[in-house]
């Protein structure tokens, strides 16, 4: 199996916590950027996993953008084919959508944002052990697709993450990190004005309270999505090849 982990993204690349987990063990992490024009690969067997992350369009804009209709048929092609898929925020709703299920607001116009409590389904198994609050940045949320497993709940978005097949959509954020999560409010000017955020005081305090167990779960998480132990794996590379601007959505 290919050693070769994608990553789409949506604007400037600086993931800082999955990339560098899985190029320290041995995979090969490339970077495209649907918005700048990068093509999502057509041999697909060159990868053994795709990582979709955040950003600030929403998943409906493929009904309309033409970077965004070929990402969502990407998706479909390649959790079709039986890969191992994981969408986080944005790219775990474009997994809904691909699959079939809808992405919409909050129905009282809701924002989830700040470090909110998931709660397991049985159907999870140990797989949120040690977690319990996670972060989200987000103010859509997605139905469960026909035939996926919902593995975790939510009081104001219900489906918090899913599983179809080897492809897990996630609604909340694992990868984003403690400095992330402040410099995110630092670029946000209208937080304030953003319905259902957390006070920024309270939010702030939740980084150090929640961050530790997320960042470890996290690291867990993605040994077990790609099916083995990383810490005996060698060193590789991360490659770049996008470099558009602001990463949160």
């Amino acid at each position: 199996m290919s050693k070769r982990i994608l990553m789409v993204v949506h604007s400037e690349w600086r993931e800082k916590r999955i990339a560098p987990h899985l190029a320290a063990h041995g995979y090969e992490v490339e970077c495209r950027c649907p918005a700048q024009g990068d093509r999502l690969p057509e041999i697909l067997d060159d990868y053994s996993g795709v990582i979709v992350l955040g950003g600030v369009q929403s998943a409906n804009d493929a009904d309309s953008v033409d970077y965004m209709r070929h990402e969502l048929d990407w998706i479909r092609r390649w959790v079709e084919e039986g890969r191992r898929y994981l969408g986080i925020c944005l790219g775990g709703q474009l997994l809904a959508r691909a699959l079939g299920a809808t992405v919409k607001t909050h129905p009282q116009g809701l924002h989830e944002i700040g470090y909110w409590p998931i709660e397991p389904t049985k159907e999870s198994g140990d797989l949120f052990a040690g977690l319990g609050h996670v972060y989200h940045w987000h103010k859509e949320g997605f139905e469960l697709p026909p035939g996926a497993e919902l593995l975790a709940r939510g009081a104001r978005f219900p489906h918090q993450a899913f599983r179809w097949g080897q492809a897990y959509g996630l609604q909340f954020h694992p990868e984003v990190t403690g400095e992330d999560a402040r410099g995110w409010l630092e670029e946000t000017a209208d937080y304030e004005t953003r319905p259902g955020g957390q006070p920024r005081d309270l939010l702030l305090a939740s980084i150090e309270k929640y961050d530790p167990a997320l960042g470890r779960w996290t690291l867990r998480f993605i040994d077990r999505w790609i099916g083995e132990t990383l810490a005996d794996s060698e060193p590789a590379s991360v490659s770049n090849v996008a470099a558009p601007r602001v990463a949160h959505g």
